[in-house]
């Protein structure tokens, strides 16, 4: 008999024991030379307030080309907690959440944006939540902060779209999270290599707390999220968790079987009537109506061929610049 995920049997600490537990904070960057010298001394800070035995904070760069790195490692002189896992290359966030878990010894692991708008102030509270037996808690937005019309429109419609396609809720859940060890682990051992991490974290469904708090502006700089890039990142969560978009080639073909009836049934009665009928005017809208309803299914189909050829290549979704990088692989690889 199959066990829930929460029956599981794990290594993680026991709330009653006097033992406190060790916490890791997972931040990942990509050109964040303008902030991170405000935000990891004051995640830091927070940190040692915590009523924790030790904690570390694990800072994967994503290939920045700024002084990302060099700031970092300039940091670690004077936090000795702070460790560096440093990509060959830019390989995505979803990338570089996916190896800072990995590398994460905490019994607990908070996964939150280097850019000040998930807020420090948050950890105690989100720890609180995890004593009391939540294997994740999940920092929503209760408001979204300065965004264009077009912006909120669109996570409107994404946010539509996965609930109704895909039937799990991820409405204003952000990247910022804690997860239990066990959550963690089951997380690391998933073989995909194309992740949306928000996405998977709530499709595990383990016992989960929900806070909210309002996004406050960027410290500094712009954030290096593009429409494109967005616009991928919800493709991928899709395409991620359901095969329903592939049944929208039914529907077309019932919708085109349903336009073929009537403009059908309108020529056979011009016919009959004894009307002049050229057919130029049906037959151009019919081969419109095919060509776009045959491109749209190639579409979806190329959409999920697209994944089937990333995950059939199985290359390691991120390479890690050892050199640059100040943590013991070898002895930190679970």
């Amino acid at each position: 008999m199959n066990s829930s995920p929460d029956n599981i049997m794990t290594h993680n600490i026991n709330i009653s024991d006097a033992k406190k537990p060790f916490l890791s904070v997972v931040v990942p960057l990509y050109n964040e030379e303008e902030t991170i010298t405000d935000t990891l001394p004051a995640i830091h800070k927070q940190c040692s307030a915590l009523d924790v035995s030790d904690f570390e904070i694990v800072a994967i760069d994503d290939g920045s080309s700024d002084a990302t790195l060099d700031i970092l490692h300039n940091l670690c002189k004077y936090h000795n907690q702070i460790r560096i896992i440093a990509f060959n290359r830019n390989f995505g966030k979803e990338a570089a959440i996916h190896a800072g878990l990995v590398y994460a010894k905490g019994d607990a692991v908070i996964v939150m944006d280097g850019d000040g708008q998930h807020p420090e102030q948050l950890l105690p509270k989100m720890i609180k939540h995890w004593e009391e037996g939540a294997k994740v808690v999940v920092a929503c937005k209760a408001v979204r902060g300065q965004e264009s019309i077009i912006s909120k429109f669109s996570a409107f419609a994404f946010y539509w779209l996965f609930k109704n396609l895909t039937k799990l809720d991820i409405e204003n859940i952000s990247d910022f999270m804690l997860l239990d060890r066990v959550v963690v682990d089951h997380y690391c051992q998933l073989p995909e290599r194309r992740r949306f991490f928000r996405g998977m974290i709530i499709w595990m469904g383990f016992t989960t707390a929900k806070i909210y708090f309002e996004v406050p502006p960027r410290v500094s700089g712009n954030s290096s999220w593009s429409k494109v890039a967005l616009f991928k990142l919800g493709s991928t969560a899709i395409s991620s968790f359901t095969s329903s978009p592939l049944h929208l080639i039914s529907i077309l073909a019932v919708v085109y079987f349903a336009c073929t009836l009537i403009f059908g049934g309108i020529a056979l009665f011009d016919k009959l009537s004894g009307r002049a009928v050229t057919g130029f005017t049906t037959v151009i809208i019919l081969i419109l109506m095919t060509g776009t309803f045959i491109m749209f299914g190639l579409g979806q189909l190329g959409l999920y061929i697209e994944r089937m050829y990333e995950e059939l290549k199985n290359r390691p979704p991120y390479f890690i610049n050892t050199s640059k990088s100040t943590i013991d692989f070898n002895q930190d690889l679970k």
